[in-house]
């Protein structure tokens, strides 16, 4: 499960050589570091580094440990949330590929009107779920707030899903040493947020299409942390972590 190459200009590594990581949250952040000028506290963008602050690409201060990005910097880096940028969506919203000022690709996701939410409590949410790291589960880089907009903005992790791999494209089957790998990096991530998170989180909807696979096809779990709610019009996603066991 090693992290894949986070700029586009940054040199293509050895075909032997391999990133090792801990099954534990690393405590080291990915090279290349992030060294920009911020007044705020720092922020790392993916599970790893020593716990001092990086900072945001764009120059923000931070409130705390995840980059705050304006509603028009989020607009630059998806393309103006263009349909070729769009990676998916859903009852939750949009889900669009970014990159970022650096170079470093990201997953930005657009959660539908509704939550509901105040600034104070989706910020105090999003700070719950900044604190997970681990290499199988997706990384949160950072959100954004912009009047009633609410966005997370996610590590980009590159070899679609596992429900594409399985049931939507065309060509060989997968292999079960494949299959057995990605299952059982699922469940280390799922075991990582039921056991080893505080507070403990309970993903409530895992499914293939929430295990994102890397270019060596290791899983990361997505979404977790996010509560889906069903009206009768709409589904959305409300970024209440679900904390407890019942």
């Amino acid at each position: 499960g090693d992290q894949y190459g986070w700029q586009h200009n940054a040199p293509p590594p050895p075909p032997d050589h391999v990133v090792k990581m801990n099954s534990h949250p690393s405590t080291k952040p990915p090279p290349p570091p992030v060294n920009v000028n911020s007044s705020g506290s720092g922020s790392h963008f993916s599970g790893g580094g020593e716990n001092r602050p990086l900072q945001s690409p764009f120059g923000n201060a931070l409130s705390f440990s995840k980059c705050t990005f304006t509603y028009e910097e989020l607009a630059v880096a998806t393309n103006e949330f263009s349909d070729a940028n769009l990676l998916g969506q859903g009852g939750f919203g949009f889900v669009h590929k970014g990159v970022l000022p650096d170079g470093t690709e990201v997953a930005v996701k657009q959660l539908r009107d509704g939550s509901g939410q105040g600034e104070r409590e989706f910020q105090a949410e999003v700070e719950i779920i900044s604190r997970v790291h681990h290499k199988h589960l997706v990384t949160l880089v950072g959100y954004c707030i912009s009047e009633d907009k609410r966005l997370l903005v996610y590590e980009f992790v590159p070899n679609n899903t596992l429900e594409f791999h399985i049931h939507g494209r065309r060509g060989p089957t997968m292999d079960w040493p494949s299959r057995l790998r990605i299952a059982l990096g699922s469940a280390k991530g799922l075991a990582y947020l039921h056991e080893d998170c505080h507070p403990k989180i309970i993903h409530r909807d895992i499914k293939a299409s929430n295990i994102l696979l890397d270019y060596r096809c290791e899983a990361k779990v997505a979404d977790f942390g996010l509560a889906k709610l069903t009206s009768d019009n709409n589904t959305h996603v409300s970024t209440r972590v679900m904390g407890t066991f019942g």
